[in-house]
């Protein structure tokens, strides 16, 4: 796989939970832009702070070229913000909140190309261009444009 997209636990009311699914046409759309560009995109939903290190592991060990990162309630853990320093590739910081702000990792963690955050499961579409253009596979016959 070329592209990981690791989402971080929420805590709601206390508890810690895994993500809410991306929406199916979000999902999709994702899928079908990475395919366009010849990339491989895999998602995997974490809902403890240990899947979400492993998952960052493997990225390491699989080979992953470009992970999309939402840390959810993760960001100010020092054990992610360690395990995000040592990733052997870049990564987009994405958070999927509209209008609030969720806290980011540090400006100097890891390298990060950017953070993408206030439109809804539609960041990770942006989070995936920029991802794109930074392995060298942003055009591609088929665009696919989720949002304005």
């Amino acid at each position: 796989m070329s592209i990981l997209v690791i989402r971080g636990p929420e805590h709601h009311d206390g508890l810690t939970s895994p993500p809410t699914p991306l929406p199916p046409s979000i999902l999709g759309a994702l899928v079908q832009r990475a395919g366009c560009a010849g990339q491989t995109l895999a998602v995997r939903s974490c809902g403890s702070t240990t899947e979400v290190l492993n998952a960052l592991r493997l990225a390491n060990e699989w080979g992953v070229r470009a992970t999309l990162l939402d840390p959810g309630s993760l960001s100010d853990h020092p054990l992610l913000q360690r395990a995000v320093q040592g990733l052997a590739h870049p990564y987009v910081e994405v958070h999927d909140d509209l209008g609030g702000h969720e806290a980011t990792l540090p400006a100097s963690t890891g390298r990060r190309l950017a953070v993408i955050e206030g439109y809804g499961a539609r960041s990770y579409a942006l989070a995936l261009e920029i991802a794109l253009e930074r392995l060298g596979h942003a055009e591609c016959e088929c665009d696919v444009h989720v949002g304005t």
